[in-house]
This record gives structure tokens, sequence and C-alpha cells, in this order.
């Protein structure tokens, strides 16, 4: 199957797992393709980030703008840019499983990425309500990567 499109959906809770998410998008995307690196923000979160970085609210600013900015996506960029990957960065605002949703149609994604955790320990919920939403409802096919926990981390750095 060709992963064309990859849209690789992030908020503020997958800051921590950006490495995991950004090699499962380029281990899966073809390689004349196209990285759609989505940030999802809530209102909340996303006025926070304008008053830090001295956005007006007058101002044509444009969601996307403001993704470019965050440093997690500079830094997703960078990465992506080394490895020769192509990408476009997009800002939405709403609630995010919406959100990635409404992107993965606009994009035509033939893959989407999202991160999660474990709920809980006693696995009443496997998947977090976003992550499982998308799972659920989107129109192509979703690779869930989970967020590794710290012994995890630590058993798989180099010594």
């Amino acid at each position: 199957m060709s992963m064309n499109t990859v849209l690789l959906a992030f908020g503020p809770k997958d800051e921590q797992r950006t490495d995991e998410l950004l090699d499962t998008a380029t281990s899966i995307v073809d390689p004349d393709g196209t990285v759609v690196l989505l940030h999802a923000f809530g209102r909340e979160r996303y006025d926070e980030i304008s008053t830090k970085l001295n956005i007006d609210d007058d101002s044509e600013i444009t969601p996307d703008d403001v993704a470019r900015r965050t440093r997690p996506v500079r830094e997703m960029a960078d990465r992506l840019d080394r490895v020769g990957v192509d990408y476009v960065v997009r800002g939405a605002l709403g609630e995010a499983s919406d959100t990635i949703l409404r992107e993965s149609k606009t994009e035509d994604a033939d893959l989407v990425v999202v991160g999660g955790r474990s709920r809980s320990a006693t696995g009443k919920a496997l998947f977090g309500s976003t992550a499982q939403k998308v799972l659920f409802e989107a129109d192509c096919p979703v690779t869930f990567v989970k967020e590794q926990s710290e012994a995890t981390k630590k058993a798989a750095a180099p010594a």
C-alpha cells in the first residue's frame, strides 16, 4: 500500500514522544511522499502560545503560522530536513480528535500517526479518548504510537 501522505498528529501531551512519532512516520512514508505535521490546538493552548509569541488578536496570523513557530514543530521540521523527507506544517483549532479527522480528509491522508498512553494500571482503557476516536472513525489506516515508560527508555538507551 502506498503511503504518499502521512499525517502525523500531535499536541502538548506528545512532546515527550516526538522522536517515536517521527521515526514511525518517516519509516512509513513513501520516499517521494509527504509528512503532514499537524499541531492540534485547544483554544486555551492556542491563546497561551499566541501570547508567548506576542501575536496580536487582530493579526492575520493563522494556526499554521502559530504551529510553525512552536518549538516541537521546529525541532521535527529540522529533523525531517536532515533526513530529506518532504513535509508541510498545519495548525488547527478545536477538539483534537475532530481536528485530526477533519485534517486527515482535507490532506487526503493515506495514513494517520497518533500517539497515546495507557490510561490506567487496571487496563480499563487502552487508548486515550482522542486516539480511540481517531482509530475508530478515520477514513484511512491509523498507526498508534504508545508512550514508552521510563524503564523502557532506559533499557533501550545505549550504555
